[in-house]
């Protein structure tokens, strides 16, 4: 029997972690002062508990990419519920970053390998000149008319089921470019001058490359304003070889907001996109 001044056991923590990416180099820590996600979240939890740690995330996002839907671990000793926990971290993360949820996790729980799926969406408008209140969260695609919707929901479609990425991102060394799109849907958001459209792309996948999401929106775009055709971009996605020129979106309109687990936490919520 444990003596009572004795110090608590090491607990497991997962969090779902929302942040503004635009002053981050990514989530990944960095050597130095470089301003990351992961420093941020290390620091914090220093600063509560005392304690140094490493903590594990769903997905390493880019720098300039956003989340509210990212899932983390970590490892502490807490005598206080978890609730107080999730409170004092709150109250010492950047005003950039927070935790939406903190609870105790089973011991072996990897918020990487255990993850079923990733949901990611990607917001960009349609205008002759920049809005300065989308601009943070959201690329501006430059033009005097709209996008055809249509023929980049179909474009969309086909993206869905097991694929060879090649043609829209890198693996990490090694690893196989197919992967597994579950859902591939555009949602138009609004439309009222100087915005022609406001629109949100989003996608469900087991995994994504480096860079998947953001060449995908590229592509599609392109197929939008009449670039390229349906028929390019299915050649594209049934290439064997990832040698097709596709200019990527940026960063800034890429936002995690889902990991989903076989135990249903996290689990995406999706609403029905109308065509």
């Amino acid at each position: 029997m444990a003596r009572p001044d004795s110090p608590p056991a090491t607990t497991r923590y997962r969090a779902v972690v929302a942040y503004d990416g635009t002053r981050y180099f990514g989530f990944q820590r960095q050597a130095g002062d470089t301003p990351t996600v992961q420093a941020a979240l290390e620091a914090a939890i220093a600063r509560v508990t005392g304690q140094r740690v490493t903590v594990k995330a769903a997905g390493r996002t880019d720098t300039g990419v956003h989340a509210t839907g990212q899932v983390v671990a970590f490892d502490v000793a807490w005598r206080h519920a978890p609730a107080d926990l999730w409170r004092a971290l709150n109250a010492n993360l950047p005003e950039d970053v927070a935790l939406n949820e903190l609870d105790e996790a089973p011991a072996g729980f990897h918020p990487r390998y255990d993850a079923r799926s990733r949901v990611y969406e990607y917001t960009f408008y349609v205008a002759p000149v920049r809005q300065p209140l989308l601009d943070r969260w959201a690329w501006q695609v430059q033009a005097g008319r709209p996008l055809n919707n249509e023929k980049m929901q179909r474009a969309a479609d086909l993206l869905v089921g097991a694929h060879n990425f090649a043609a829209f991102g890198q693996p990490p060394q090694g690893e196989s470019t197919v992967r597994q799109v579950l859902r591939s849907e555009l949602e138009m958001l609004a439309a009222a001058p100087p915005v022609l459209q406001l629109m949100r792309y989003r996608i469900e996948a087991n995994a994504f490359l480096y860079r998947m999401v953001r060449r995908v929106v590229g592509a599609l775009v392109r197929v939008g304003n009449g670039a390229l055709t349906l028929d390019e971009f299915e050649r594209a996605l049934h290439a064997a070889e990832g040698e097709w020129p596709n200019q990527a979106a940026p960063a800034r309109g890429l936002c995690l907001i889902a990991v989903t687990y076989e135990d249903g936490r996290g689990d995406a919520r999706w609403s029905k996109v109308e065509r």
